[in-house]
Formats: structure tokens, C-alpha cells, sequence
């Protein structure tokens, strides 16, 4: 039997080398899922595997690319889905654990290294300086268990940040040092460019993206390479300041973080190509690093690596504990900062190998390094998967922030121009944890040609249901068919048990509606629900401000919650500015009285 090609290890064709890959990312959640093992923890494993130190199939080389782009990615999501009002709101616990996880690492490590591992201050300090980074390689399986929005992981993906870029500092400062470089003209040169790059990214970027997404709207695969492209222009950018791209990744997250809405179609793209793609390369690749025969070099090799790995896990332990005793947080909220924070992988290498090549550090640490990744990045998995289980348990446990009532957002449709801007905004006020659909409207009128109105509607929501599709949300599509609009609309709110209503106003007013009223004013004086009437020149996930006109008596009422992502302000509808309010915009989730909401409407009117 003759064989048409020729296998040899390491793998070289790239159909080879992507089919391994792709087979490790398809079977390793799979079979690990079943061992109630988590799906991260199987892809590092299966690295090591298949990795230069386990079978030899493949070379680090090949996963290198793909290994950065995941790295990149989960820093880049971790700014994108951050929630801005919590992050601003607990900026300055995030802040304070930045510090803990940053002091107290470098503190024990330093005294550890220079006392017991007998090395010189400066390799100590920036030995040191590695046990305080941290990779948040278990981001994605605290995205999966829904807990986020928690306190405890915004304040550690907010102290990520902190820790990693004081670290990545301290490795320039010291590089400098041993290049004799450290002079006053060195200070000023990182003083300046990171400046200048913060401002790039997180004034000019924004602004860029703006401009981008009012011009192109609805073409998705466009928008997508141009996020890729935000992102790797921030993280080239970090690198000519002087800096690790995985902060420039973060940064990006965060300046276009309220220009992607979470839940979006354009979003969806980015978590299902990550997740799918990029993300499970990075682990595979860290797996790769390891290389398990440095247990046998000797005692000495063994006897720092056993350091290395009790100092960083028991230091991140010191900061979470500090962070919990500081801020009151539970055991469970504890175990779940430490760990997120106690994955040593990207941030850690690069210093250790600059650190290697300038002949700080010997090849004992090195190798001790490698086997320090394998080992906090098993716990970091088993510890978040664990504790965030129990934490994702607790919060469905505690009673919602709002009174709960059941959700129905109704969005009745004349312009087929205006359906997925009606659409988008309608998912946007919608709960996240809602589970009805979003219901699209469309009223036909009792004619002879009804029914073929009624089919020429299904035609327009099945393109409507694909978009929704896109964003993971759900669309159940409503018909009626009745005399005129108005009542059509009514009988739906009245059918459906409506609660919101989402509709279009194309901003003008014929002489018959003058008369006898617009769709608008009937719908006004019959239904109680609350009805939120928009004209979106742009998308919305473009604008800056929301300015909510809304009388005294219904302003910040019972059962009003704030619309996230923005930032608002209400002007009272009599205009006076000297009432100005800085405060969010509120949408209703209880109705105002009829006779109230006739009376909001004739005096906000005016202003519209």
C-alpha cells in the first residue's frame, strides 16, 4: 500500500496542523465536560499534549499567531463587556485591588527571591514583578456562568489593568537600568508616549468609530474587520509606547465599549468568533510552553519551581483576602477574584524571557516559569469554575432590583425602513434577564387586498427575524387586520398584556392629522402602557447623550430604571434650564395615569 503523503512530526502542513487544532477544540470540552472538568483547563492540558514537550505533533511556531489574536481577544472583551455605570462606580475598589494584587505579590516575592532563592535585588524585584501579573485566562467561563456584571470580577478585570501595566513598568524601568538608559530622557519618553497613546485610544478611536458606524450601518462583515482593526491598531500602538499589546486590547475594549451594544449583532460576532476560533488557540498555545522534564534537572530545578508557584498562588490568595476583608465581600466573591487573578500566562513569560536574554534570571526560573503557568492556570480554572457556579447560584437566588412583572415590548411597523432601528432600540429597554420575545406589529387594513398585505408583511419580518437571529434575541411577529392602525395597535396592547411600546415618527403632521388626530394620538388616548416614540437619524449605539424631557410628577417615579450605556440627562418639559438635572434618563415600567400621560405629551410636545 503506497501512501499519497508523507506523515512526520512535527506536523508542517497547515491542513494537518489546523485539523489537530480543530479536533482538540471540538473533543476537549466534550470529554472533559463529562469529568466535570472545566472546558479551559482541557484545552491547556490537551496543548500539553500534543506540544513540542508532550507527543511532538506540533511546533509552538504554528500557534504562535493565533495564539496572540486570543490573548488580544480576551483582553479586548474583557473591556467590551464591561458594564461602564459599574465600572464607574466601583473604579475606585478596582483601583484598590489593583494595588493589593500589584504590592502584595511583588512585596513576598522579592523577599523570597532575594533571601531564599539567594539572587540579586534587582532580579528579585523583577522576578517579583511577574508574580504580580495575571492573565485572565477564566474571563471567558465567568462570561458563561452569567456573573460578569458581578462586583467581584468587574473589580478584578478593572485591577487587571492596574496590576499588569505598574508590572510591564517595572520591566522597562529595569531594562533601561541594565542598558544604562535610565536617565532623565528615558522618563520622559515613557511619561509622553503613553499619553499620548491613552489619548489616541481613548478619545480620538472613539471618535474614528463614531463617524464609521453612522456611515456604514448595516454591513456586518465590514464592521467586524474594522473592530479587529481598532483593536490591533491599539495594541501595535501600546507597543510603539512602550508597552504590551494586551494593554492597548484592553484599552480598545473600553473605547468602544458603548458603540457596541451587548446586544447587538455585530457583538454576537465578536463573542462567537472568539470563542469559537481564537480564544481556544491561546490556550492551546500556553499549553504548549509547558514542558513537564524539568522535573527532572535536578533537585534545584524542582526547589524553584515549587517557590515560584507557593509565592504567586499565595500572594493573589493575600489579595483577594485583603480585597474581601477591605470591601466586605463574601467567601464566594473571594475565591472568585482569586481566581480570575491567579493565572499567570502572557504578561509572565515576556518578562521572564526579556529577563532570561538579558541575563537577570537563569534557566532554573525559566523552566520553573513554564511549569508556574501550567499549575495557576489549572487553579485559576478549578477555583472560578467552582466558586463561580456557587456565585452564579446565589444571584438567581436574590430577589430582582425592580418589582417583577412580565415584559412585553410591542413595536408596531409602517416604514420598513425603520424596522431594525425600532428593533435595536426595542432590545435595548428590554430586561436582560426577560425571557418574552420583542413583538413586531404590523396592522393591514380590512380590504380586499388584506391578505396579500398580510404576506407581503411576513416577507419583511422573516428579513427582521434573521436579523434578530444575528443577537441571539427573539422576535415573535404579530398581524392584524382591522379598520385603521390606531385600533389595530390597541387591540394588541389589549390582547398581549403590552407593557412597552416602541414606535417610529417620520416628524410631520398632515392636515387631516391636524384634524382628526395622527395613529400616535390615538394610541395615546387608549392605552395606558408606556409608549416610547423615536425618529433615529443614526444608530443608535452612535449617540453620546440622551436628553429625556419629561414633567416633574413622572421623573425618577416608582418603577423607573435607568438606561444603561449613556450618558443622560432630564430637562424638565417647562424648559427651565436652571432645573437642569444630571441624572439618568429613566424608561417606565409602571403607567402613569391616562389623564397624566395626555398631559406629559401635550407638554413635552412643544419641544419636540
Amino acid at each position: 500500500m503506497v501512501l499519497l503523503f508523507e506523515l512526520t512530526l512535527p506536523l508542517k502542513d497547515p491542513v494537518q496542523v489546523f485539523f489537530v487544532i480543530l479536533v482538540i477544540v471540538f473533543l476537549a470540552p466534550l470529554v472533559l465536560n463529562r469529568l466535570k472538568i472545566p472546558s479551559i483547563l482541557g484545552l491547556i492540558l490537551a496543548g500539553t499534549l500534543v506540544g513540542p514537550h508532550g507527543l511532538g505533533m506540533l511546533e509552538s511556531s504554528q500557534t504562535t499567531l493565533f495564539g496572540t489574536v486570543g490573548l488580544l481577544y480576551i483582553m479586548f472583551t474583557a473591556g467590551l463587556e464591561i458594564d461602564m455605570n459599574d465600572f464607574r462606580k466601583n473604579r475606585h475598589k478596582s483601583i484598590i485591588f489593583g494595588l493589593c494584587t500589584f504590592m502584595i505579590p511583588l512585596t513576598l516575592g522579592t523577599v523570597v527571591c532575594y533571601y531564599l532563592l539567594q539572587y540579586s535585588f534587582r532580579s528579585s524585584f523583577l522576578l517579583a514583578s511577574m508574580f504580580s501579573t495575571h492573565t485572565l485566562i477564566a474571563y471567558p467561563l465567568a462570561s458563561r456562568l452569567g456573573i460578569i456584571k458581578n462586583e467581584a470580577v468587574t473589580v478584578t478585570v478593572g485591577g487587571t489593568i492596574i496590576t499588569d501595566t505598574l508590572a510591564l513598568l517595572i520591566l522597562a524601568v529595569i531594562t533601561g537600568s541594565v542598558k544604562g538608559s535610565l536617565n532623565v530622557a528615558f522618563w520622559l519618553r515613557l511619561v509622553v508616549s503613553m499619553s499620548v497613546f491613552v489619548a489616541i485610544v481613548l478619545w480620538v478611536f472613539p471618535m474614528i468609530s463614531r463617524w464609521f458606524f453612522r456611515s456604514v450601518e448595516r454591513e456586518g462583515v465590514i464592521q467586524y474587520i474594522y473592530v479587529l482593526l481598532v483593536v490591533f491598531a491599539a495594541a501595535f500602538l501600546a507597543e510603539v509606547a512602550g508597552l504590551e499589546p494586551i494593554i492597548g486590547a484592553f484599552l480598545a475594549g473600553l473605547a468602544l465599549n458603548r458603540l457596541i451594544p451587548h446586544t447587538s449583532p455585530l457583538m454576537n460576532r465578536v463573542e462567537f468568533v472568539g470563542n469559537a476560533l481564537f480564544i481556544p488557540f491561546f490556550l492551546i498555545n500556553v499549553g504548549m510552553l509547558v514542558d513537564l522534564g524539568v522535573l527532572l534537572n535536578g533537585l534545584e530545578a524542582l526547589i524553584v519551581a515549587s517557590t515560584l508557584i507557593v509565592v504567586a498562588l499565595s500572594s493573589k490568595w493575600l489579595a483577594a483576602f485583603a480585597m474581601q476583608k477591605i470591601q466586605g465581600y463574601t467567601v464566594t466573591q473571594r475565591n472568585v477574584i482569586f481566581g480570575m487573578s491567579s493565572a499567570h500566562a502572557a504578561a509572565t513569560i515576556a518578562i521572564i524571557l526579556i529577563a532570561y536574554n538579558l541575563q537577570l534570571l537563569d534557566e532554573n526560573v525559566l523552566n520553573g516559569t513554564i511549569l508556574l503557568i501550567l499549575v495557576t492556570c489549572l487553579v485559576s480554572s478549578f477555583v472560578t469554575d467552582r466558586a463561580g457556579r456557587k456565585l452564579a447560584i446565589q444571584q438567581s437566588q436574590q430577589p430582582p432590583e425592580h418589582n417583577t412583572y412580565q415584559e412585553k415590548i410591542l413595536v408596531p411597523v409602517a416604514n420598513p425602513a425603520t424596522l431594525e432601528p425600532l428593533i435595536d432600540l426595542a432590545m435595548m429597554l428590554r430586561r436582560p434577564q426577560s425571557e418574552d420575545p420583542v413583538y413586531p406589529l404590523a396592522v393591514v387594513q380590512d380590504d380586499q387586498k388584506a391578505q396579500d398585505n398580510v404576506l407581503m408583511n411576513h416577507k419583511l419580518f422573516e428579513n427582521a427575524m434573521k436579523y434578530a437571529s444575528a443577537s441571539d434575541q427573539a422576535l415573535q411577529p404579530i398581524y392584524r387586520v382591522d379598520m385603521n392602525a390606531s385600533s389595530g395597535i390597541v387591540r394588541a396592547i389589549k390582547e398581549l398584556m403590552i407593557t412597552k411600546v416602541v414606535m417610529g415618527w417620520n416628524g410631520k403632521v398632515t392636515a387631516s392629522q391636524r384634524i382628526f388626530g395622527s395613529v400616535l394620538d390615538h394610541v395615546l388616548e387608549n392605552t395606558e402602557q408606556m409608549v416610547l416614540v423615536t425618529k433615529l437619524l443614526h444608530p443608535i449605539n452612535t449617540f453620546r447623550h440622551i436628553v429625556l424631557i419629561a414633567p416633574a410628577q413622572c421623573a425618577g417615579g416608582a418603577g423607573l430604571q435607568p438606561l444603561d450605556r449613556y450618558h443622560c440627562r432630564t430637562v424638565p418639559a417647562n424648559g427651565r434650564q436652571d432645573a437642569y438635572l444630571q441624572q439618568p434618563a429613566y424608561a417606565g415600567t409602571h403607567p402613569c395615569p391616562a389623564e397624566q400621560k395626555q398631559a406629559n405629551h401635550r407638554s413635552a410636545g412643544q419641544y419636540l
